[in-house]
């Protein structure tokens, strides 16, 4: 994988208007019956609380496109080429801004298409105010990925199994959950997730939770591949 500082730094910013965005590629994504779309590199929007972003942040990317009929209804169509490296990681993200020890509940439902070849994985990213730790969940991978750092044993936590893995990307601590078996769709209490890192393992103290973002980590989709979010939910307080 690449090294993860500058993703968590691009991730961390706020993206600059649609009207300075960079457009990427040719915007060559199929037709959407989309009340929104961008090409561009940072293209974001707010749909229905939740922020949606094209985030197009690796070296050596190709075309990618974001579509959304809802915060909650969405997808993406990439042409990223078969290389090393992660390319992007369009998503969308709702914002918490609450102490792990306020919350009093933390769920998230998905249920995504996804496509059979390529190298990527969809998950969670979760991240304290701080931007000090990354919380990786992963519902699915596919291809030549891996996630950050060493394992850690196999836990089940908020009604999944995962294999931990602890890692350090020079910028912030990176804690990733891959669910043992790939699934596309689910409901995860996230947070028995932080409270088991916080609480049992020590590694992390009453962190501000920022905001939980859902979306494909993408390294490879040569070609153009469709990443759908068929529906995606995310609550708590």
């Amino acid at each position: 994988m690449a090294p993860k500082t500058l993703r968590g730094i691009v991730r961390a910013l706020i993206a600059p208007t649609l009207a300075l965005g960079v457009t990427v590629g040719p915007a060559s994504a199929p037709a959407h019956a989309a009340v929104w779309n961008s090409c561009a590199q940072w293209g974001n929007t707010t749909l229905d609380g939740y922020i949606l972003y094209n985030n197009i942040w690796g070296s050596g990317a190709g075309s990618q496109c974001v579509w959304a009929n809802s915060g909650t209804n969405w997808g993406v169509w990439a042409d990223h080429p078969n290389t090393g490296g992660i390319k992007s990681y369009p998503n969308a993200k709702k914002v918490i801004d609450k102490r792990i020890s306020s919350l009093r509940s933390l769920t998230s439902s998905y249920r995504v298409t996804v496509p059979s070849t390529g190298a990527y994985n969809t998950s969670y990213d979760i991240w304290d105010t701080d931007h000090d730790y990354e919380i990786m969940l992963w519902v699915n991978h596919n291809g030549a990925v891996g996630p950050l750092g060493t394992a850690q044993g196999t836990v089940s936590l908020g009604g999944h199994t995962w294999n931990v893995y602890k890692g350090n990307n020079g910028a912030n601590e990176v804690f990733s959950f891959l669910r043992t078996s790939d699934s596309t769709s689910g409901t995860v209490d996230i947070l028995p997730v932080l409270k088991w890192i916080k609480d049992t393992k020590g590694w992390m103290g009453d962190e501000t939770i920022g905001d939980v973002q859902f979306g494909y980590e993408i390294t490879s989709s040569a070609g153009g591949l469709d990443f759908r979010t068929d529906s995606l939910t995310v609550s708590g307080g």
